[in-house]
């Protein structure tokens, strides 16, 4: 249906002014950001499209020119969906603890910051929490990308910036793009590793989690 054809009173427009945006459907928030259709569409009918074929966190996965073509050529639309995911993303890292410094108290809380952004990585990515003694993050290290092994990752980059910034304890977080979120004998020998490094530097390593497609693996818990 066009929108045209829909009541006045009754448009995304209209209906998001009198009842207030979580009155839409997800195909009615997204035909408010298109603004217009594409070729012959109706932006509530591209919309309802997308939505039946990819739903929204399929849209990502595309990509810019996959997304180009399924909005008929119109880049623009494009650009604007992966916009929409790169904005959730960091809505929910920043609701999840990402930037408002809550304590992290267990290995659920690691996985709820880092699974929309390390989710879709295509390599594994070592990434470092830095925590005070209150297990409030200090910041976050990107420390190795690629495939991770104990002979590869030296102690010295791992606790640099821990040192540095008088962490009290960190906390290791790595993907799996494959999905699959158990660890591998390198995963565990690097764990190891670091460790005892921490023992020996006085930084303590609370855990090493490995984040999956719709799991996680914890160090500790396990």
């Amino acid at each position: 249906m066009k929108i045209k054809d829909i009541p006045n009173f009754n448009r995304p427009g209209s209906k998001l002014i009198k009842n207030g945006v979580s009155s839409l459907d997800t195909a009615e928030l997204l035909s408010i950001v298109f603004g217009v259709g594409s070729k012959g569409e109706s932006a509530i009918e591209l919309s309802n499209r997308l939505l039946k074929d990819y739903n929204l966190h399929k849209f990502e996965e595309l990509g810019f020119k996959e997304l180009t073509k399924e909005c008929k050529g119109d880049f623009v639309k494009a650009m604007k969906l992966l916009s929409i995911v790169e904005l959730s993303k960091r809505y929910n890292k920043l609701v999840k603890g990402g930037y408002n410094k809550k304590p992290i108290n267990s290995a659920k809380d690691v996985y709820d910051i880092f699974v929309d952004e390390m989710r879709p990585y295509k390599k594994e990515v070592l990434k470092v929490v830095l925590l005070d003694t209150k297990n409030v993050p200090i910041s976050i290290k990107e420390v190795s990308v690629g495939t991770l092994n104990s002979s590869l990752i030296h102690p010295r980059e791992v606790f640099k910036d821990a040192i540095k910034e008088s962490a009290n304890s960190i906390i290791l977080v790595h993907n799996h793009p494959s999905g699959n979120c158990e660890p591998s004998s390198e995963d565990i020998e690097m764990t190891k590793l670091l460790v005892q490094a921490g023992e020996h530097l006085g930084v303590k390593v609370l855990d090493h989690v490995i984040i999956g497609k719709k799991k996680y693996w914890s160090w500790k818990e396990n």
